[in-house]
């Protein structure tokens, strides 16, 4: 079976600035994978180069085992693949369900719908026509989940979705990330949080200086654990 996402030995760059180096990457259908490393060494840049928001300049991208030679949003949307972006990115001048419905413009087909979000999420719906932004910040963090899963992908890449956010916040995130992961959808968890990459992945990939340096199986073991915690130390 072809991968969701496969990056080949891609080099990406803003404008001159040379940031990915040579990366290799690939995410199964239904896998849980954590991409984990320091500040800086290019982890949201593998997400700017999936949606053509930085430029790669040699190697092959494939989404949903087609090759893309010039990427952009709604190509990886189109294959089923939707970022939740470092920051949230809620649309101000909306409310929580007319964000949400911003996620369905793909028309994909799938289980995920509006009162589905709810019943996940029943915070969203007791806010349903309040402004997006005037969300605290873990409430605006489900919503841009929610709204990622009204486009029924079939990979999620989460990118930093724990930052700034209280501990039982967190926890109720990897709760809702589990639950997403284990009716089929696969997921690129993007953190630097120990507890979260080891409660959700069951992969890492560890960068450094813009490649992959280290992978292997999320070990709940000290010495596993050890080893991860190496590469996410800022």
């Amino acid at each position: 079976m072809s991968a969701l996402l496969e990056l080949k030995n891609v080099n990406a760059f803003y404008g001159s600035a040379h940031i990915l180096h040579g990366l290799n990457l690939h995410v199964n259908a239904g896998e849980r994978v954590a991409l984990i490393g320091r500040n800086g060494v290019g982890k949201t840049t593998v997400v700017n180069t999936i949606l053509g928001l930085a430029q790669m300049k040699g190697g092959h991208l494939k989404l949903a085992g087609d090759a893309v030679e010039r990427p952009r949003p709604y190509i990886a949307a189109q294959h089923g693949i939707v970022v939740v972006p470092q920051g949230r990115r809620i649309v101000a001048n909306l409310t929580v369900e007319e964000n949400l419905l911003l996620g369905a413009a793909t028309g994909r087909k799938g289980p995920w719908s509006v009162p589905e979000i709810y019943r996940l999420f029943p915070i969203l719906q007791e806010r349903a026509h309040t402004p997006g932004t005037a969300l605290s910040g873990g409430q605006q963090q489900m919503l841009a989940v929610g709204r990622a899963l009204m486009a029924n992908p079939d990979l999620i890449l989460l990118d930093e979705p724990t930052e700034g956010l209280a501990p039982v916040i967190v926890d109720q995130l990897a709760d809702i990330f589990n639950r997403v992961a284990d009716q089929g959808t696969a997921l690129l968890l993007i953190e630097q949080n120990l507890s979260l990459v080891v409660r959700v992945a069951h992969r890492y990939l560890a960068m450094s200086k813009g490649s992959v340096v280290a992978q292997g199986p999320v070990d709940n073991t000290p010495a596993g654990l050890m080893d991860i915690e190496e590469h996410v130390m800022v």
